[in-house]
């Protein structure tokens, strides 16, 4: 079996980071271990959320599993509250990377042309060298412009921008690089990537579906380093995200009484599980 490592925060209520990315890991058939950098009450929609750090606790959860000899087929990050933390990742990229595995990041701080709250330059800087560290990396439009340090255009954009930005991406090492959120078709959304290894580009589109949703980013990364731990090719794997992602949603909007901090992925697996069995890849 497969091991992934997925360092993240946890919220005790809400459908995002360590929440999501467990469950559907392991749903997918894969042995899941989590290093949550923090541990929030709820995430941070919510009014009044508690919030503790955990960096501290890193170091030494790493030291203790170095002295065990544990090994990861892919070490998948997500949300990094702090530069320290950043760091911290960067270390264990480099003490952790070994043949065959996977380095995967979802550069998770900005969205809707604004950065996340807490967040500075200096943040984007650092999370930028450590996407040179990754050997994939999953950004929106918004985390993709703050990469490369150029100003965020909305909705203002063709495909020939956005193969432009993939390249940039590219340039500073990571050898995959996929755009989440890109709006060029007329009501619809999809996912731009370029592969560095190949010179190719590749794109999925689906339908935009008239709410958004805390936590979708989460859900999409999560699958999609699990379907590739299967052994779906990136652009597979891209479309299974996107795909999920949307169905998890339609499942919400069914709901009536859907909560608003989420959506309901629960009720996708067996859609996700169905799609994995087609493509003869079973958990």
């Amino acid at each position: 079996m497969k091991r992934i490592v997925t360092i993240q925060d946890i919220s005790g209520i809400g459908k995002c980071s360590l929440t999501v990315a467990l469950p559907i890991i392991s749903a997918m058939g894969i042995e899941t271990s989590v290093l949550p950098t923090a541990v929030l009450s709820t995430h941070t929609a919510f009014e009044g959320f508690t919030f503790r750090d955990l960096t501290e606790d890193i170091e030494p959860i790493l030291s203790h599993w170095k002295k065990l000899d544990l090994h990861f087929d892919a070490i998948y990050t997500g949300y990094l509250g702090s530069q320290k933390q950043i760091e911290l990742m960067s270390t264990m990229f480099d003490a952790y990377r070994q043949s065959g595995s996977l380095i995967f990041v979802d550069p998770c701080m900005a969205d809707n042309g604004k950065l996340y709250p807490g967040f500075t330059k200096e943040f984007t800087i650092e999370m930028a060298k450590l996407c040179g560290k990754a050997d994939i990396i999953v950004p929106n439009m918004t985390e993709a412009c703050y990469l490369l340090d150029i100003p965020y255009q909305e909705n203002e954009y063709d495909e020939a921008y956005v193969k432009k930005l993939l390249k940039g991406l590219a340039a500073k090492g990571t050898r995959k690089v996929a755009i989440k959120g890109i709006t060029c078709k007329e009501n619809k959304i999809g996912i731009m990537a370029y592969d560095a290894q190949t010179d190719s580009f590749s794109s999925y589109y689906h339908q935009r579906l008239p709410q958004n949703f805390h936590g979708t980013g989460d859900i999409f990364a999560s699958v999609c380093v699990g379907a590739m731990m299967k052994g779906m090719v990136f652009s597979q794997a891209l479309q299974l995200a996107a795909d999920f992602v949307v169905e998890s949603i339609k499942k919400t909007l069914a709901d009536k009484e859907a909560n608003w901090y989420g959506v309901n992925f629960e009720e996708a697996f067996p859609y996700l599980l169905k799609r994995l069995e087609e493509d003869n890849i079973i958990p």
